[in-house]
């Protein structure tokens, strides 16, 4: 039977008021809430949305480097992150393994049986990291071509799924919110896997506008100021729209509402990612649903078969996605 996770639900939880909740959940910028409360809820949303595989706790005696490019604050803007470490901390407790959390600029010369990195790294970040003792995995980074194990996902598939359904309801006019982000220390910008497919396989077919690609960093805020202006300064919207990340599309469907755009009558719009938000937002959000917490748990469950079977060479584990339909589409 499948359980329906409430506001009510998470505010009991967390000890808050379910308007509260949903204030955070929306990414009320008017809200006065310290971090530690929103990273909590945010927290607890994941979790109680999330469809546990239990599995019998295993008896392990490893130790597990975890570096993360996220700090705090920046999972909070966009908790697709915070959803993976999640299923990473999950799973080693079930595993029986300790895992110590490094910052990058904070690595120990301390050895460990191996290393989980979660996030977008640079080459001479990557070097560094490689001379640490024991198998080294790349979570949501491709660095097989480096020699390091990896899991990524499917952007292509996906992309390729938003724009079938974007195409079989007729649109043409069809535009991207394309996330930036950039690598900690030489701020080197790092290609948006989706905004290449969506070019590649628009242009296929003939249906590409340039006017109609839009790009922010991988934030509500970020989103919606980029929105906003789009509004403000173009002549003519797409009718569909696909935001590279939930967050983004949230500040994107804040903006259309305070420019009286409805949604999906005046635009249709997909998200991606599926954090536990993009259910509480209104309308709520069709997204392409990242299967993030199990990305985690694979993360460990695959860094300990490393540890005990070394593989002869690197290979990459590319995940797949699913469209989840909400009301933010006809």
């Amino acid at each position: 039977m499948r359980i329906i996770v409430t506001i009510k639900d998470i505010a009991q939880t967390v000890g808050v008021s379910s308007a509260t909740v949903s204030r955070v959940l929306n990414y009320d910028e008017t809200l006065s809430v310290g971090n530690e409360t929103k990273k909590k809820i945010f927290e607890v949303a994941e979790e109680l949305n999330y469809k546990k595989h239990h599995r019998k706790q295993r008896v392990g005696k490893r130790t597990v480097r975890f570096v993360q490019w996220f700090n705090n604050q920046e999972e909070l803007d966009d908790i697709y992150y915070l959803s993976i470490r999640l299923g990473i901390e999950k799973r080693a407790e079930e595993a029986g393994i300790t895992l110590i959390k490094e910052p990058f600029n904070e690595l120990s010369t301390k050895e460990m049986d191996g290393t989980i990195v979660l996030g977008k790294f640079d080459e001479q970040q990557i070097q560094r990291l490689g001379l640490l003792k024991g198998p080294l995995l790349f979570v949501d980074f491709d660095a097989m071509a480096l020699g390091y194990d990896s899991i990524v996902v499917d952007f292509f598939q996906s992309v390729e799924m938003v724009l079938q359904e974007f195409q079989n309801k007729g649109h043409q006019k069809i535009g991207i919110l394309s996330g930036q982000e950039y690598t900690k220390e030489s701020n080197k910008l790092l290609e948006d896997a989706r905004l290449t497919a969506f070019k590649q396989q628009l242009k296929a077919v003939g249906a590409y506008h340039q006017e109609f690609v839009l790009q922010a960093e991988f934030s509500v805020e970020a989103g919606y100021e980029t929105m906003k202006k789009f509004i403000e300064t173009t002549k003519e919207l797409p009718t569909a729209l696909f935001a590279a990340s939930d967050a983004l599309a949230i500040g994107a469907l804040r903006a259309l509402q305070e420019a009286s755009i409805q949604v999906p009558q005046g635009i249709e719009l997909i998200g991606f990612n599926d954090v536990s938000v993009a259910k509480y937002v209104s309308p709520a959000l069709t997204t392409v649903k990242v299967h993030t917490e199990w990305m985690g748990e694979l993360a460990v469950d695959t860094v300990k078969e490393l540890i005990e079977n070394p593989a002869p060479v690197p290979r990459k584990i590319t995940i797949g996605t699913e469209l989840i339909y909400r009301t933010s589409t006809k």
